[in-house]
């Protein structure tokens, strides 16, 4: 009689089993059948562990990058929108759905993707919709309609009114924006893969050589015997032959969230984009009203000449009526932290431990499966037919390899389906995430030339001939449209119109907003 961990019975002599040696046996033919089930499981639980493990960390990381850059861009925005209110109130608020459509567009574009915005045409709109309503503000004595300001607004590149600030920061937000939702995309595709992987059935062959490694044993009598290392390791790498087919493109798969995550922590560092976003729209601001006079005089000259109106008393200029709001810049103190305080830079060191650890998950999975007490060292463990040493080469791993298992019977012929689409998978996004470290995501491209250094001065934007003197600014023929006079009827108690006092604090605002920044 015998004592397992699963039965009791009695050794008999004779018993024509399908799997264990014949001749003296502990078991019986439906005994095997019990124990093969039990094998499966047995095989899978250490798998299931080990893939239930990797996809619990990357779900958290997926949560944790994917929280930090949603709240930074809803910070971003509370923080410009604070700034601005201070500055100038109600002046700012009406004008406060354009900022506001602006964030609302680059959560889109994170959250969706190119198929939802396209960021280049937002980031022209926006930076459209700002001139005109800048060019009407600086402007206030005439009346523009709607196909004049068509005509300025087609030309928002070529007047450049806000120096070099919108190319600067259409670069920094698309390298930023495209690497940031790519690797949040990567990060979720990782515990998927894992999932489908290993819930991957083993064949009956399998189930057969994990039965006779794991309980004949039991069968001959010998309970405590443990498989020999090399063995066990023919085994679980005929088992798992299609899995670690999966290795290379998984492997290249996470070089390629590596190599984003080093764009990550350098030129593409989403933080550093979004938290002084408020200042370098400022900037651009500022450069509008440095420059207003130029501009206003070429579109004029493009677009059509307006009639001065005499009422408006147009040699009043900003230093003698002055700007009287209050304005504190936000320290870096106190700016909202996100995703419980933590910092870009943390979590990318964090996840790039955790990337370099899942190298090669699943070429080792044999290994870490025949180890510790699973096995025995030595000689003094089951071969598969005795308590003696194991005699067989250990093969490779993969699918071709399985050609000569001693062990385990594999058909070389039929890979996975379930692996192979999941290899195409990471395939796909390893181009996605390659694409996103050049900047690019597919749809969206950009200069290719490297950003000015910050400590530029943004200037006119503008270096060709063509920017200079009085020439006409547009290189393509204009239908010159003469604009309404709008007269402006001044408060004589306040002594300027309210929109020439909302054109005064627009400039005061953008002073005031670089002031802090330039000290």
């Amino acid at each position: 009689m015998v004592n397992g961990s699963h039965y009791t019975v009695w050794c008999v002599t004779g018993a024509s089993l399908k799997v264990c040696p014949q001749g003296f046996s502990c078991c019986t033919v439906e005994m095997e059948d019990k124990l093969s089930q039990q094998s499966h499981a047995e095989i899978k639980a250490p798998v299931f562990r080990l893939s239930t493990n990797l996809q619990s960390t990357f779900k958290q990381r997926h949560d944790h990058f994917d929280k930090f850059f949603q709240e930074l861009l809803k910070n971003s925005e509370v923080s410009l929108h604070n700034m601005f209110l201070r500055t100038y109130g109600m002046m700012y608020m009406e004008n406060a759905e354009l900022f506001k459509d602006f964030f609302v567009s680059l959560t889109r574009y994170y959250t969706s993707g190119s198929s939802a915005v396209n960021l280049s045409s937002m980031l022209s709109d926006f930076w459209a919709d700002l001139l005109e309503r800048m060019f009407r503000l600086v402007n206030v004595q005439y009346e523009f309609n709607d196909t004049y300001m068509e005509c300025v607004s087609r030309h928002t590149d070529q007047l450049q009114p806000f120096g070099d600030v919108p190319r600067k920061l259409r670069i920094q937000i698309t390298r930023a924006f495209v690497a940031a939702r790519t690797f949040v995309r990567g990060l979720s595709l990782m515990p998927d893969v894992v999932n489908k992987v290993s819930t991957v059935s083993a064949s009956p062959s399998c189930v057969r050589a994990a039965m006779k490694m794991l309980y004949c044993p039991y069968c001959s009598g010998q309970v405590a015997l443990k498989p020999c290392q090399n063995y066990c390791l023919n085994v679980m790498r005929g088992c798992l032959a299609n899995q670690a087919d999966l290795d290379t493109e998984w492997n290249n798969f996470l070089d390629a969230m590596l190599g984003l995550a080093e764009r990550l922590e350098g030129p593409f560092n989403f933080e550093s984009v979004m938290d002084p976003i408020d200042v370098k729209i400022s900037e651009a601001i500022m450069n509008m009203q440095e420059n207003s006079m130029q501009v206003s005089q070429k579109v004029f000259q493009g677009c059509g000449t307006p009639k001065p109106n005499v009422a408006f008393r147009s040699t009043r200029s900003v230093r003698e009526t002055g700007f009287t709001g209050r304005f504190r810049p936000y320290s870096p103190e106190a700016r909202p932290t996100t995703a419980a305080g933590t910092s870009l830079d943390r979590l990318t060191v964090e996840v790039k431990k955790k990337l370099k650890h899942a190298k090669k998950f699943w070429s080792t999975l044999p290994e870490t499966v025949c180890a510790g007490e699973r096995i025995a060292p030595g000689d003094e463990c089951w071969n598969g037919t005795a308590k003696s040493r194991y005699q067989s080469d250990v093969i490779g791993n993969g699918l071709a390899n399985q050609v000569s298992n001693p062990d385990v019977e594999v058909d070389i012929t039929k890979p996975d389906v379930v692996i192979r689409s999941q290899i195409a998978v990471l395939k796909d996004m390893t181009s996605r995430l390659k694409a996103a470290h050049s900047g690019n995501d597919n749809e969206i491209s950009f200069d290719s030339e490297e950003e000015p250094s910050g400590d530029e001065e943004s200037g006119s934007g503008c270096d060709s001939p063509s920017c200079s003197g009085d020439d006409i600014y547009f290189s393509i023929p204009l239908n010159p449209v003469t604009p309404q006079v709008n007269p402006v009827h001044r408060d004589k108690s306040a002594g300027v119109s309210s929109q020439g006092s909302m054109a005064l604090a627009l400039c005061g605002l953008a002073l005031a907003l670089l002031v802090p920044h330039l000290r």
